[in-house]
């Protein structure tokens, strides 16, 4: 019979790779930036086995719009040119945005930190940025899972994934049925490229920097921050055009349907939103092209086609709507700060694509 034999040095958690007081430290430096997205619903927050949210009260036939995302190989270049402090408000963004093209107004949000070896501060500017975009769309930060696993990631990188909970009331779904011929699309500008597409962004740096190339600056901003811009958050401003302009029972006027522009560009967003048999008609030139975006297209050499469906090319969120309410909206989401152009119209879908830009 064996017996075991104590090793003469013992192992411990840490000995192995995984600092548990490095995450206990972490904790209580975003317990104060998730105090600052509390809102009204929210029960239990950080640091419970699981974090309780109450519907507001005063949603009659409340339903619940769930979304999920990451920031993809845009974390590549916060990686390299040490920049983390914006990925968060992106990993936000992606979700909450997509819950708003429902008519959901964001409530809550949950994060996934992974790494091989946790570094406080990096992760705490990652999570700064998580509780800036929870802030910024109303949605408070109620948990999130910090996870060191020793071996599966490299040195000095980590991985996201964010969790968003939204409501709506169920008269309000936006489903995009009630979008008719002649309905106007309005198109918001983006704020870069944002969450999408980097894998040829990183492509189009490394031929650039190959040629010597690189450009200082792009758009009044330095190179790396024109890059790096965060994804817009459209939450608020919506919100207040869904408000201003709804759709009725019986009405052919107000917001009908709502895209944000994702991977697959305008080119494969806007059909998700679209009846059957109908296509969005975009004028080509309706909304500029900024030096980013033409800086992308010329070092990457695609055409138009390639270019409209691999970024957002300018445009990060398509509202339609009646062409009577649309000048309205228009001034409603300008005056609160957003740049909005009339990029095209709905029309009959013959035998060419869901959306033609001429």
């Amino acid at each position: 019979m064996s017996t075991f034999t104590p090793p003469d040095t013992a192992l411990s958690y840490k000995d192995a790779g995984v600092d548990m007081d490095a995450g206990d430290a972490l904790v209580e430096r975003i317990k104060p930036l998730a105090k600052k997205t509390m809102r009204e619903g929210v029960l239990a927050g950080i640091g419970g086995f699981g974090a309780l949210f109450e519907v507001p009260r005063h949603y009659q036939e409340p339903v619940l719009v769930s979304g999920t995302d990451g920031v993809g190989t845009k974390l590549k270049l916060a990686f390299e040119w040490q920049m983390h402090d914006t990925v968060g408000i992106d990993l936000v963004a992606m979700s909450v945005n997509d819950v708003l093209v429902q008519g959901a107004e964001p409530l809550f949000f949950l994060d996934y930190f992974a790494c091989g070896k946790l570094d406080v501060d990096t992760a705490a500017a990652v999570v700064g940025g998580i509780a800036r975009g929870c802030e910024l769309s109303g949605c408070a930060l109620i948990g999130g899972e910090t996870a060191e696993m020793p071996g599966m990631y490299p040195a000095g990188e980590y991985d996201l994934a964010g969790f968003a909970v939204g409501v709506v009331e169920k008269s309000k779904i936006l489903t995009g049925a009630q979008v008719k011929v002649g309905d106007v699309v309005l198109g918001i500008a983006s704020s870069g490229v944002h969450s999408n597409g980097f894998s040829l962004v990183r492509k189009c740096i490394e031929r650039a920097e190959a040629t010597d190339t690189l450009p200082a600056a792009l758009d009044g901003k330095p190179f790396r921050q024109a890059l790096m811009e965060p994804t817009r958050l459209y939450v608020k401003t919506v919100l207040a055009a869904l408000a201003a302009h709804p759709v009725m029972p019986g009405s052919s006027t107000g917001i009908k349907a709502l895209a944000h522009i994702t991977g697959g560009g305008l080119l494969e967003n806007i059909p998700r939103v679209l009846p059957d048999g109908l296509a969005a008609h975009l004028v080509k030139g309706s909304w500029p092209q900024t030096g980013l975006f033409a800086w992308l297209q010329a070092t990457a050499g695609i055409d138009d086609f390639e270019m409209n469906r691999t970024f957002n090319n300018g445009i990060g969120m398509v509202l339609v709507m009646d062409a009577a309410s649309a000048p309205a909206c228009a001034a409603l989401l300008q005056d609160a700060g957003e740049t909005v152009h009339e990029i095209g119209v709905i029309g009959v879908r013959g035998d060419g694509a869901a959306v033609e830009i001429r």
